[in-house]
């Protein structure tokens, strides 16, 4: 998996390059935190099914 990911910031209100802070194993599947370097936020995804980043 790469260190970066190109997505939308909704504070910077552009796309940016994310970077990833952490990343961890738990019964739900593999969470990684994403954040924006210029503003500082931040996202969480799990396998790619939970996206904290993405509008409801």
């Amino acid at each position: 998996m790469s260190l970066e990911l190109e997505h939308y910031c909704p504070e910077c209100e552009e796309y940016r390059n994310f970077w990833k802070v952490a990343s961890t194993t738990m019964h739900l599947g593999t969470k990684v935190k994403w954040h924006c370097p210029e503003c500082d936020y931040g996202f969480v995804r799990i396998d790619g099914e939970v996206d904290t980043g993405q509008a409801a």
